[in-house]
């Protein structure tokens, strides 16, 4: 399967994940979900392939090496 590379906001991300936002920042914190990635000064996003990876595994997800 090919990776998209597309970057994807937080209300798009929480549609996906079904996760409230607070979850999401907390497991950020902890290590089980993809960190995001600054666009802007005041902007930032999630690597959408990132989000699919955890989406189909969310119990075993780990950061890719080198990411």
């Amino acid at each position: 399967m090919v990776q998209s590379d597309r970057i994807i906001r937080l209300k798009t991300l929480l549609s996906r994940s079904g996760l409230s936002r607070s979850t999401l920042y907390r497991k950020i914190g902890e290590g089980t979900f993809s960190a995001q990635i600054r666009i802007s000064l005041r902007s930032a996003g999630w690597r959408e392939f990132e989000v699919n990876r955890w989406i189909a595994n969310p119990m075993n997800w780990r950061p890719e090496r080198g990411s």
